[in-house]
């Protein structure tokens, strides 16, 4: 059940009224996250530009969306989850793909390999030696596409978390 209210252009205040209101005029509607978020326009402002960043990434977006299912199997954010499922399906990639991704690995090894680099991100970032490193550039990876499986799991941290204290659930 949502702890905090959603709020909408005209309940919003100051910042926050205003990235609301420009989201709302160019999209049309926003989701529950980003209409909870807008109780911070630091947090919804971050948010928006770490978003609008990763869309540039190098890093393909089925990898990437991979890496967001391990990433979200491991901290339990059931929206974010059902989200980047979603995406993935609707990039043609099949249910044994997924399942093996929330597992934290892949058939391909050098798709395992990248997935294995988001939840270490993810859970011990400190852990990652240069022969990890090394080993993803083997794959053919570049420094950029390495790099932006951080910005990858930053923003599902940021998504995740924030949804797990605002108490949002599939289905609200």
């Amino acid at each position: 059940m949502p702890r905090f209210a959603t709020l909408t252009p005209d309940t919003a205040v100051g910042a926050s009224r205003d990235l609301l209101s420009e989201l709302v005029q160019r999209h049309g509607t926003v989701g529950d996250m980003v209409a909870t978020m807008a109780h911070s326009p630091a947090v919804l402002g971050g948010y928006l530009q770490l978003s609008k960043a990763m869309r540039r990434a190098k890093l393909d977006r089925r990898i990437s969306e991979l890496v967001s299912i391990a990433v979200q199997s491991q901290q339990g954010c059931g929206m974010c989850l059902r989200s980047h499922i979603d995406a993935a399906h609707k990039l043609g990639l099949t249910e044994e793909t997924i399942s093996l991704a929330q597992q934290g690995t892949s058939e391909d090894p050098s798709i395992a390999a990248m997935i294995q680099l988001g939840v270490l991100v993810y859970r011990e970032p400190a852990s990652i030696t240069d022969a990890r490193i090394e080993e993803l550039r083997g794959f053919g990876y570049s420094d950029r596409e390495i790099t932006d499986v951080v910005g990858v799991v930053a923003l599902n941290i940021l998504t995740g978390a924030f949804n797990l204290v605002a108490g949002l659930t599939p289905g609200d």
